[in-house]
């Protein structure tokens, strides 16, 4: 692989910064977690905007949440064709291996990946309709999502969508029949949150009240 290149050198600054201050200050935590392996109390399913920082957000430490991203955090429904599938793949491993008692669905405000749905289904970004574009196969997920908010006003219409993708996400954890049985058992429960990363503001659905400060 004579295209792989060494990291540049902020990075291994920063790395080496790391694990003379946070790693040397706990170190039997971490040999702790390597020996016992990992716990998470919950799943987290985020998008991979680098502004989304889920430990940030909820001041969680190393081993605390099994966390998975892709592009406007969105679940398929389950689909078991034998091709594959990494969000599902990663559900499936924390809810039948972890035994995770929460998955929660975090989406953020200024979502380019919602943006790019609600482009697509409007018309303005044919790009994203060939069968080529890995982006717009991912978003076909949130289709039905578009069609439930074209009625919203235009200036809001994007919020909405984002809201959407956790809504849309959470009902396609649903047709998993691990996912069902364990919510349905309350071992597990699923959670909606949206979070506006310029006002710091953090939003979880209520059924019944849609998206509520939390």
């Amino acid at each position: 692989m004579e295209q792989a290149k060494p990291l540049p050198s902020y990075l291994i600054q920063r790395f080496h910064g790391w694990r003379a201050t946070t790693y040397a200050g706990n170190k039997a935590w971490y040999r702790r977690l390597a020996e016992s392996g990992q716990h998470p109390r919950a799943m987290v399913i985020s998008c991979c905007d680098s502004r989304v920082h889920v430990t940030s957000i909820f001041g969680a430490d190393e081993g605390e949440f099994f966390i998975h991203r892709n592009i406007a955090n969105l679940v398929p429904p389950y689909s078991p064709d034998g091709e594959a599938h990494g969000t599902s793949a990663a559900v499936e491993y924390a809810v039948t291996a972890l035994k995770v008692a929460h998955i929660v669905v975090l989406g953020h405000s200024n979502c380019g990946g919602v943006k790019g749905c609600h482009d697509m289904c409007s018309g303005i970004a044919p790009e994203l309709e060939l069968r080529s574009s890995f982006v717009g196969r991912w978003m076909d997920i949130l289709r039905p999502g578009y069609q439930r908010v074209e009625h919203v006003p235009a200036e809001a219409r994007l919020a909405a969508l984002e809201k959407e993708a956790v809504l849309v996400s959470l009902e396609n954890l649903m047709t998993f029949p691990f996912v069902k049985e364990a919510v349905e058992a309350e071992k597990m429960t699923l959670h909606g949150l949206w979070t506006n990363v310029g006002e710091g503001g953090l939003e979880q659905f209520v059924p019944g009240a849609g998206f509520v400060a939390v």
